[in-house]
Formats: C-alpha cells, sequence, structure tokens
C-alpha cells in the first residue's frame, strides 16, 4: 500500500513539475504472508523476500542501462536488498549509499529479536547478514561504502558492527549539536569517487509529528525543514545516481501526510528548489 499512498499524493506529476520524464513500471509483486510459511523464524519471510529483491534488481539494472534514474518505493525497507544489488549488478560491482533511517537495519538473523528483514537489509547489502542471505539472486555484498543519518534507535549488536565500519555515522545527537548540513556534506564527501552513488531514505528518519504514518516511528527525528535541506544538498551534490523512499504505511497514516511528504522529499532529491 505505500507505493500506492505515494502515487496517490501526486508523484509522477510532482516530478514534471521539476522537468523530469517519469516512467512508472508499475508495481512488484509481492507474497501474501497469511498465505505462505514464515520458513525462519530468525528471518522471517526471507526466501519470498528475496524473490521479490530479485525482480527489483532486475527493474533497477534495466531502467540503470537505459541511462535513467531509478526511484524505488516502499514499503517495507527489506526492499533495498533489491535496489542495491541491480545497481551493483548494473555497474560490475559495488557502491556507495547513503543511509538516511532511524534505525541501523544492521542486525542479522542472530542478532535479530523479532526475526524482521526489515530491520536487516543493510547488514546484507555489506555482505554481514550471514549465511541464510546467500540464496539470493543478485550480488552480496552490493555495498562498499555506506555514510548514515538520522540514526536514534539502535540495538546493541547493531552498535557493535557500526563501530567496524569505516564510513562517517551521525546519529541525531550529532544533527542536534552540529546541523544536518555538515552531516549531509561530509556523508557525500565520503561517498564521493564511489562507483555509483544511491540515497535509501526511510520516511521514519523524519520526526511521527511529519511523518506519522511509518511501522516504528520513533520521537526526535528530522524535522520537515531539516529532511527538505538534506535531500536538496544530495541533489546539488550531482552524486546521486538513484533512490528510494521507503516505509510509508497508510494505515497509520493522517490523510495521508507521509505519503505525501515522501512525494516532496522525492522532489527535493531529484532538483526541486523553492526558487
Amino acid at each position: 500500500m505505500g507505493p500506492s499512498a505515494i502515487r496517490y499524493a501526486g508523484l509522477a506529476e510532482r516530478l514534471r513539475r521539476i522537468g523530469r520524464d517519469v516512467v512508472d513500471r508499475g508495481d512488484v509483486g509481492v507474497a501474501v504472508p497469511e498465505a505462505v510459511d514464515e520458513s525462519d523464524d530468525r528471518a522471517r519471510y526471507l526466501k519470498q523476500i528475496l524473490e521479490t529483491c530479485e525482480h527489483i534488481a532486475d527493474l533497477v539494472e534495466e531502467v540503470r542501462a537505459e541511462g535513467s534514474v531509478p526511484l524505488v518505493l516502499g514499503g517495507d525497507h527489506s526492499i533495498a536488498m533489491g535496489t542495491l544489488g541491480g545497481l551493483a549488478r548494473a555497474a560490475g560491482g559495488p557502491g556507495g549509499v547513503l543511509w538516511i533511517d532511524a534505525h541501523g537495519d544492521l542486525n542479522t538473523p542472530e542478532t535479530s529479536l523479532s526475526g524482521n528483514v526489515h530491520g536487516m537489509p543493510l547488514a546484507a547489502v555489506l555482505g554481514r547478514g550471514g549465511p541464510l542471505f546467500a540464496q539470493a539472486e543478485f550480488p552480496l555484498p552490493s555495498v562498499d561504502r555506506v555514510a548514515m543519518i538520522a540514526l536514534r534507535d539502535l540495538d546493541q549488536p547493531e552498535r557493535e558492527l557500526l563501530r567496524t565500519l569505516d564510513g562517517p555515522v551521525f546519529t541525531m545527537s550529532d544533527v542536534d549539536l552540529n546541523g544536518v548540513e555538515p552531516a549531509v556534506r561530509q556523508s557525500l564527501d565520503y561517498l564521493r569517487g564511489s562507483a555509483w552513488v544511491h540515497l535509501s531514505f526511510d520516511m521514519d528518519a523524519v520526526d511521527p509529528e511529519y511523518a506519522p504514518g511509518v511501522g516504528t516511528p520513533v520521537r526526535g527525528g528530522l524535522s520537515y525543514r531539516e529532511a527538505h535541506l538534506a535531500l536538496e544538498l544530495v541533489a546539488d551534490s550531482g552524486l546521486l545516481d538513484s533512490l528510494e523512499v521507503v516505509e510509508v504505511n497508510p494505515v497509520l497514516d493522517r490523510q495521508n501526510e507521509t505519503g505525501t511528504l515522501a512525494v516532496e522529499l522525492a522532489a527535493s532529491a531529484l532538483g526541486a528548489r523553492i526558487l
């Protein structure tokens, strides 16, 4: 329902107004959870999720081959595995990702308390997800550089894994102290020179006051203007090869407020400006 809510909020029309040509490739089919077996409670529905991500990877690879910018809509953040896998496949190797999210998404089947795969995609694309992800039909690792912004809800195993990564990590405390601009600029400087650069934007990075329709809201996130500024800086950098906007859940939303904000933020990342 997330992609439908974003479309309903006028995504295509908004992007066309800033001079972008838009081709909607439609929805990628997903299994109905109630109709399939969870398989392994350490990584629930992983088989079905990887099958969906394989289809996403195929589409992303096709779009990149055409010289276009993939914009992937979600839904569950586990789809990032497909997006990043497709980018790595298209480029013949791993690249860089700017991960803007309240959560680390760095759990593994061995560390997750819930078994929810949407808490594992970044670990997976870094090649840290463990053997259960070896069945993926797209390259893993897909990413060799990652920068993270807006973190404020981490499990202890995620903190431990973060300490082993080289890239910059900015919690909301860092943003509070120094502002979002230096966080974004330092992240982009780190990612510059990657084979490709992808933006993965989880709507729960934004404070639930502005984005209530997310599955795992955490108070104290980016403000409306901080979120826009962050993505305007990404657009200004000229580095962006692809992006995704995820975790829109209209069941939990208020009058599609989060879907509408997702449209506005996607437009900022793709070049929309006040003047």
